[in-house]
């Protein structure tokens, strides 16, 4: 079997590789996570592009949730990618031998998603080969859609987590952070004084949302945005980029 990791940015077709198109088109099987009616629509993105593109066989299966009930975070997530992987290792263990199967991956699948890490777990189990697709990832959607440069001027940037951020604060040496996965607006316990941000939600989907500015302007409105399309849609992905202003360090 060849299984096949494709990078898809947020499910916008104009976004989309002309190898991610091909992996498509030329895809046996494709296996769609179905999370629940509240994110329906991540579903419906998938089916819509396999539908553009001419795929065949589409094939769901329920995606697992992750206990809330175990505290520590990593063991919390490593259980999780077990059941993911046996949720997969179920649904291609029902195919033919020999299928080109493929996985619609949000963005890339090698920043901030561990998609290549379930299909380790897979190794001994099954037969196959693994090969990936890059696809945008929301850094570059945020950054176009803002047309603002990833990095200041010789400069480096730092991509984290909102809970990273939340829990050791602003990293030494880095005055541009990338902050993905935050759930919860980590840059509210951040000094906003001389910190910009530029946020956007939804990037490159219908109904996308940006905002930018001074931290201590900008902060409360997102928030409330936030908070508003979360309880609108019913899920929300965002991520934003912040970057400490110094005389020497312009865009």
């Amino acid at each position: 079997m060849e299984l096949k990791l494709v990078g898809i940015a947020a499910g916008n077709p104009a976004h989309l590789t002309s190898a991610a198109i091909e992996a498509i088109s030329q895809a046996e099987v494709i296996l769609i996570p179905q999370k629940g009616e509240d994110k329906e629509e991540l579903a419906q993105l998938r089916l819509t592009l396999c539908e553009t593109f001419g795929a065949g066989r589409v094939i769901g299966f329920d995606m697992p949730v992750r206990d809330p009930d175990i505290e520590d975070y990593k063991t919390r997530v490593n259980l999780w990618h077990d059941a993911i992987a046996a949720a997969w290792l179920h649904a291609l263990g029902a195919l033919e031998p020999g299928l080109r199967v493929v996985l619609l991956v949000w963005g890339d699948p090698s920043l901030f998603d561990s998609t290549l890490r379930i299909a380790e777990r897979l190794r001994g189990q099954m037969d196959f080969t693994l090969s990936v697709v890059p696809g945008l990832t929301s850094i570059q959607l945020l950054t176009a859609a803002h047309a603002v440069p990833l990095n200041a001027l010789a400069e480096p940037f730092l991509v984290t987590t909102g809970r990273h951020l939340r829990n050791s604060g602003w990293p030494a040496g880095v005055d541009t952070l990338v902050v993905m996965l935050d759930g919860d607006c980590a840059f509210r316990e951040l000094d906003p004084e001389g910190v910009s941000i530029w946020w956007g939600a939804y990037l490159g989907m219908p109904g996308q949302i940006l905002d930018h500015g001074p931290l201590s302007e900008a902060g409360p409105r997102i928030e409330a945005r936030r908070a508003q399309a979360r309880a609108a849609r019913g899920w929300i992905m965002d991520t934003y980029l912040l970057r400490r202003q110094r005389a020497d360090n312009a865009p």
